[in-house]
């Protein structure tokens, strides 16, 4: 069962180590909570469901990480240390965004939030919605419009980018 659930993960991530890694995760799951299985589908059928969300965090955990780009003539150490000063504080400090928690119960927020989705491209600004908002599974979005699940995975990430970008410039760039 082993080489399946670890070729699926392969199929899903593309990356050796990360599909390891996910795999152990999921038996190291079932084997935590075996009391967990209700007997209500295959052993195999239940494994691999909770590959399918253990596989769903790596994704999202390796979209969060930005690789650096090394040029030829510097090594990665040297890139690295470029991005800090001397005594260890970042170069360019990010733009705080203030209490999360008082900005969500902003009425003016939703109106910006809307604001840009509608500036968001149709179809993008859909699959938006019903990941984040009616918080459909990606199968769901896929079978709805269409899609391949990998692309979907790339709209959400344009889309988040694009969000990201007009609410820093007309809702928490106004804070500062």
């Amino acid at each position: 069962m082993r080489p399946a659930l670890l070729r699926f993960a392969l199929l899903q991530l593309r990356n050796d180590t990360l599909a390891e890694d996910a795999v152990q995760d999921a038996l190291l799951a079932i084997l935590e909570k075996p009391e967990n299985f209700a007997g209500q589908s295959s052993l195999r059928t239940y494994v691999i469901g909770i590959l399918k969300y253990k596989i769903i965090d790596c994704l999202r955990a390796s979209s969060k990480e930005k690789q650096l780009q090394v040029e030829d003539d510097e090594s990665e150490a040297d890139l690295i240390d470029s991005l800090f000063t001397a005594d260890g504080h970042t170069q360019e400090r990010p733009r705080a965004w203030g209490d999360p928690d008082a900005t969500l119960e902003q009425k003016d927020f939703f109106k910006v939030m809307e604001i840009c989705l509608e500036k968001l491209p149709e179809k993008t600004a859909r699959v938006f919605m019903m990941r984040e908002w009616l918080e459909l599974d990606t199968e769901e979005i896929c079978k709805e419009l269409a899609l391949t699940t990998s692309n979907v995975w790339v709209v959400l990430y344009r889309a988040r980018l694009r969000l990201r970008e007009c609410l820093d410039l007309n809702w928490f760039g106004k804070q500062a």
